[in-house]
């Protein structure tokens, strides 16, 4: 006779996998290695969150989670002021490759299986090296750690509904082909789109749940994206699809999980929160949750209490937390991003209640550098950047990404203009930085000849600073290389110009803040120059904006202008909804990264912009 439960599991799967395409896959224990390495220094000191679920009733099911999110592509270790996790060089994915494996060892010792999941945005707004060949490197160094299933993010909409499918299922890009030569054959992992709808069949585009089995044991997994994720990709590429409610979506798979006797459940949630400093520690710990707030607190709150662990992210910080939810709490997580922390989870199950009995959760740094006996790191002397360890290298993650750094590299280090020191996307409390005045210059310089008049940017699309030194590209002080510029501006957007009235346009600006227009987050676009206003956080919405003005005459609301944004902007994204109002529209050559190359390449070396054409007078 068949257990009731395991009769559950089955009718689950045959419900499920011709309607949903519902992963429900089987993994095998993970036996000890002969030759495991023994518990790593670098676990000392760490300081998990730990949270006891009750005693259990029976027999109890060990094992590990490692988790990640936010990866972003980012092959190479980051650099500049990206370098460091609180202080430690961190990052690249021979290393990240390295620690996953020692984690994965140092568990199996304990006889404890383990699983491997991400958060999403493992793809989307990435450096050259993954973005020339539409992230596929990524994809296939994903399968080459060994990540097992994760949510979608945001960023994994960055090309459009059609392209997530074939980054999942494999194939050569329909335009460009499998320009490494040797096919792409997709994700070996399993994406999750729980909330991502169709709008034709209604239901989710990727599967919406996942179930692994730890010694016989089942643990599910439900992944989704943030609801507002319309709001943040081009809206061009999701035009078929709808994001639904977190909290419901979550509830509504949960449930019916649990209908079949599956209580240990997941959340894989590509949303997250962030910790603060404290007078003490000005400086939050990679595990502490110290001061925390955001939509993820929100959300877990409202979760089902089967939900006892949730790996959050989005918000690019790192901390482990213990949340309420419906009736009792959560273990949550995020581990930063670029790979530079992994989050180590170990947890208990109940074989009697199927639930989890206990979570503890620890984010360990992904330490790439050479230690100098002193209690720092080894520099170069000629760069002044981070020594790599060759010892940490894991040789085959590295083999894979050299493969790719080889291809690109002749266009990577090509040198494409010079800047007199770090420009940076640092804002002011004006909202304003030196590096998006100078992207939007870019984009005006561009447009000139379509008659553009003005140039506005969004912050969200300056993905990292222009540092002055020298990079391993091997390009002198001041020079900037295309694979620096493309690092900055990752998006391949077109550049757009449209005319707005002066109406229209003070609209827009109203729109940057919360209230006027259905705008829900604040965004203060970067502006060309000759652009000036004031804005007064403590005016009612749609009154903040004051003493806009064009090349020091004020902005006529009757008469028309020619603005430039990148398409993103244009069709609505970040909720400007105002510039998709706009006419007469014309696209330059090119996208937003040439206009940027072409302005450092143009003259004289660029200096960062003043950021002090937007005032803020309260």
């Amino acid at each position: 006779m068949n257990h009731p439960r395991r009769r559950g599991w089955a009718v689950l799967r045959h419900l499920a996998v011709p309607a949903l395409a519902l992963a429900v896959v089987a993994t095998l224990p993970t036996t000890r290695s002969e030759d495991a390495p023994a518990a790593p220094e670098y676990l000392a000191g760490l300081a998990p969150i730990s949270v006891n679920y009750g005693l259990p009733y029976g027999p109890t099911v060990k094992g590990q989670f490692l988790s990640y999110n936010d990866f972003h592509g980012a092959i190479d270790p980051p650099a500049g002021s990206g370098a460091v996790v609180n202080g430690v060089p961190a990052g690249g994915v021979e290393y990240l490759a390295t620690y996953l494996k020692k984690l994965r060892a140092e568990a199996a010792q304990d006889g404890r299986q383990t699983l491997t999941v991400g958060a999403g945005d493992l793809i989307g707004g990435t450096p050259l090296v993954s973005a020339a060949f539409h992230d596929e490197p990524t994809i296939e160094l994903m399968n080459e750690v060994g990540l097992q299933v994760s949510s979608v993010g945001n960023h994994e909409f960055d090309e459009g509904v059609d392209e997530l499918i074939r980054i999942q299922r494999g194939g050569c890009h329909p335009v460009d082909g499998c320009q490494d030569g040797d096919g792409y054959r997709g994700a070996k992992f399993t994406y999750l789109a729980a909330n991502t709808i169709s709008k034709k069949t209604g239901l989710p585009i990727l599967p919406p749940i996942d179930i692994k089995f730890v010694q016989g044991q089942p643990v599910a997994f439900v992944g989704l994206t943030l609801e507002g994720t319309p709001g943040i990709v081009n809206p061009a590429g999701i035009k078929n699809v709808r994001f639904a409610n977190e909290i419901q979506t979550a509830n509504k798979w949960g449930s019916l999980l649990k209908l079949f006797g599956i209580k240990a459940q997941v959340l894989l949630l590509h949303q997250g929160g962030t910790q603060k400093g404290s007078e003490d520690n000005p400086v939050p710990g990679v595990s502490d949750c110290n001061d925390f707030g955001g939509p993820v607190v929100d959300i877990v709150k409202g979760l089902n209490p089967e939900f006892s662990l949730v790996v959050s992210g989005h918000t690019h910080k790192f901390y482990s937390c213990e949340l309420p939810n419906a009736k009792g709490t959560s273990v949550v997580t995020s581990a930063g991003n670029n790979g530079q922390v992994v989050t180590d989870i170990d947890y208990t199950i109940d074989r009697r209640t199927g639930r989890f009995a206990e979570v503890t959760a620890k984010n360990v740094v992904v330490e790439n550098g050479v230690p100098d006996g002193n209690g720092g790191w080894k520099k170069d002397p000629a760069t002044g950047a981070f020594l790599k360890n060759p010892d940490t290298v894991d040789a085959k993650a590295k083999k894979v990404a050299d493969k790719y750094r080889t291809a690109v590299a002749p266009i990577a280090n090509k040198v494409v203009g010079t800047i007199t020191g770090d420009i940076v996307r640092t804002v002011g409390a004006n909202g304003e930085s030196p590096l998006g005045d100078v992207i939007a210059d870019g984009q005006l310089a561009w447009t000139k000849n379509d008659g553009a008049q003005l140039a506005l940017m969004n912050p969200g699309g300056i993905r990292a600073d222009f540092d002055a030194e020298g990079s391993a590209g091997g390009e002198p002080d001041g020079k900037v290389t295309y694979g620096e510029a493309f690092t900055v501006q990752p998006f391949n957007n077109l550049v757009v110009t449209q005319t707005l009235t002066g109406a229209q346009l003070k609209d827009v600006l109203e729109q940057q803040f919360v209230g006027f227009g259905g705008q829900t987050t604040q965004r203060i676009l970067q502006v060309s120059a000759g652009v000036t206003y004031t804005w007064n956080s403590t005016a009612a919405p749609g009154s903040k904006v004051s003493e806009l003005k064009l090349n020091g005459t004020p902005i006529d609301p009757a008469a028309s202008y020619r603005v430039t944004t990148n398409d993103f902007l244009a069709n609505g994204g970040d909720g400007f909804t105002n510039l998709a109002l706009g006419t007469n529209r014309t696209t330059a050559a090119g996208f937003d990264i040439d206009a940027l190359i072409g302005y450092l390449s143009a003259g004289d070396p660029i200096a960062p912009g003043p950021a002090n054409r937007i005032t803020k007078a309260g």
